[in-house]
């Protein structure tokens, strides 16, 4: 495939990352609003395929030599920063919409379904763009990833007419189902002041560390190549960088985020990270060894488990905690 070729298809898949990236943000708001039900279910297990969407079409860039294409990165910049704006600016309204929590969350899907048609027709288009130039390997990456995006968009047109239903009842016959207390934010809430509470009764020296390790983040902002989590950053290739990442806490990832942009601003550094950034199993969690997960998880419902087997499975990948969920889920 020529070079021509190459860079239409790159440009093509940096429209689809960028795309993949904003929806995350996009979605965990919505997840946050939304009380536990089909529907919520619904948002969180596409939240873990657009996750690895993201990160299958990263892997699909760089074999093709994102990174040593000056065009291609500049394009991939511009991409990732309209749909960070995207998710950026569509996360506050998705908060605040709607005259009452049932309409919020019946506009909410209603936007879901059009994303999920641009989504559609983005990799629609890759599919043939690729088959057409002779890439197969891309063209199956986008075939698989639109069948998700169809059975997401198919998933949440059944729901809208029960959406809209609560929404008739609580705003016209006065009979409102939202309760704040079953959403994503309230439950956050919850398991923020559980981990608070559970950390003032450790005593031990290295609860003391992990307490102390979280501020990392806040400073990302000022990292220096003496504070980042892999050493000698500055002489290592994106590629070499790449590989270490999923290694990394959420904090550390920030830092390593906030130091790229300030110096070599790599598309395909920061996508990666863009990436793996997520919400923890629970606050703490990357701080935890692998014994202190086992104990968390002992006894734990089958979607805790689950959380935390895709979450391992992105990050660490650490087989002493896919082996205690893959227990916890065959016990539940």
């Amino acid at each position: 495939m020529g070079t021509t070729s190459e860079r239409k298809i790159l440009q093509y898949l940096d429209e689809a990352h960028a795309t993949e990236a904003a929806l995350v943000r996009v979605l965990q708001t919505q997840i946050a609003v939304t009380p536990r039900g089909d529907f919520r279910k619904l948002l969180e297990g596409h939240l873990k395929e657009t996750r690895d969407h993201a990160e299958r079409i990263e892997q699909r860039r760089a074999q093709l030599g994102h990174h040593d294409d000056p065009f291609a990165l500049a394009v991939g910049l511009a991409e990732t920063m309209v749909g960070q704006a995207i998710a950026f600016g569509k996360a506050p309204f998705d908060l605040l919409r709607g005259s009452g929590g049932e309409e919020k969350v019946l506009k909410n899907a209603k936007d879901t379904c059009a994303s999920e048609a641009l989504e559609i027709a983005t990799y629609r288009a890759i599919e043939r763009l690729a088959r057409t130039l002779g890439d197969r390997e891309t063209a199956e990456l986008a075939a698989s990833i639109r069948a998700d995006e169809e059975r997401m968009l198919e998933g949440v047109l059944a729901e809208i007419p029960a959406l809209a239903e609560a929404v008739a009842r609580a705003d016209v016959g006065g009979e409102g189902s939202y309760d704040v207390a079953t959403t994503g934010a309230a439950e956050a809430v919850r398991d923020t002041a559980k981990a608070a509470r559970k950390t003032a009764r450790r005593t031990t020296a290295g609860t003391t560390r992990r307490a102390r390790k979280p501020a990392a983040a806040a400073a990302g902002a000022v990292a220096q190549p003496g504070d980042l989590p892999i050493a000698g950053y500055d002489d290592q290739t994106a590629e070499q960088i790449i590989a270490r990442l999923p290694e990394l806490s959420q904090a550390d990832l920030v830092k390593v985020a906030s130091y790229e942009r300030r110096h070599d601003d790599r598309a395909t550094v920061l996508g990666r990270v863009e990436a793996l950034q997520a919400s923890e199993p629970w606050p703490g969690y990357d701080e935890l060894t692998v014994d202190e997960i086992r104990a968390e998880l002992s006894g734990s419902d089958d979607e805790r488990a689950r959380t935390v087997r895709a979450y391992e499975r992105a990050h660490k990948d650490r087989a002493g905690v896919m082996s205690a969920t893959e227990r916890e889920v065959a016990n539940a």
